[in-house]
């Protein structure tokens, strides 16, 4: 079994352990989505061969500030995931308040179906949020220790904004963040950095009407798209400029 379905597998054992059962069953909140997009991109690179995805996603909040969630994306056999049709993404999670601060902390294990090789890989991360009316404003930090599957190490850093339109459904948001990080092998570091380090940034809308989100969203690099690409990973024809719509449905 790859490490990294084992970290999975001991997320959600902790998860377990965190919610005694059946005192905190009634604690318990559930949450689903399925969502429909034109491409699936994080940090600005698409995760799906710049095609339609598909994603489904469930989650339980738990007592103590715990969640635990997943969530399946198809992937289109990515050329970037080593032609791999889904990813799911298992995530044990924390947050608290500090006064008007949110503080987030998580461990998540990205799991890829349909690859022919190993791909699979770990991150940890936290975040802090700060809400003012209409209005928040928020940093994260994601780490993934040195693995094989990503070549090395990978470091992402950000900062996200939103704010809500009064007297609307709408709200704007945007985003700025950079990855970094070392590199023990050069093709497979190219599946997170398609260059080496480089930068990211985004601005959207989105349209939330009950259960249903409707969005938006124009995501950019500073990665070139000059040249062949220099590993079969990097992919870089869908690491340029892209504007992307979705909907998704909740319950």
């Amino acid at each position: 079994m790859h490490t990294s379905r084992l970290y999975a597998a001991a997320l959600f054992g902790a998860a377990a352990v965190a919610s005694p059962f059946p005192a905190a069953v009634a604690q318990v909140t559930p949450h689903a989505s399925i969502e429909l997009s034109t491409d699936e991109r994080r940090r600005g690179i698409s995760w799906s061969d710049g095609d339609v995805a598909p994603a489904a996603a469930a989650r339980l909040d738990l007592p103590a500030g715990f969640d635990i969630g997943a969530r399946v994306t198809g992937l289109r056999a990515s050329a970037r995931h080593g032609g791999a049709d889904a990813v799911v993404d298992a995530t044990l999670g924390y947050s608290r308040y500090a006064g008007a601060i949110r503080l987030d902390g998580f461990v998540t294990g990205h799991l890829f179906a349909g690859g022919i090789e190993r791909l699979d890989y770990l991150e940890v991360g936290g975040g802090a949020s700060y809400s003012l009316g209409p209005a928040e404003l928020g940093a994260e930090a994601r780490y993934a220790p040195s693995q094989s599957a990503i070549g090395g190490d990978n470091l992402y850093l950000a900062l996200r904004g939103r704010v809500g339109v009064p007297a609307t459904p709408y709200s704007i948001t945007g985003s700025v963040g950079r990855s970094s990080g070392g590199v023990d092998d050069p093709e497979r570091a190219a599946r997170l950095r398609p260059l080496g380090r480089y930068h990211d940034w985004s601005v959207g809308v989105q349209r939330i009407t009950g259960p249903v989100t409707l969005g938006l969203e124009y995501t950019g690099t500073d990665i070139s798209d000059d040249g062949p690409d220099p590993t079969r990973f990097a992919d870089r024809r869908n690491a340029g400029d892209r504007i992307t719509a979705r909907v998704a449905l909740g319950f």
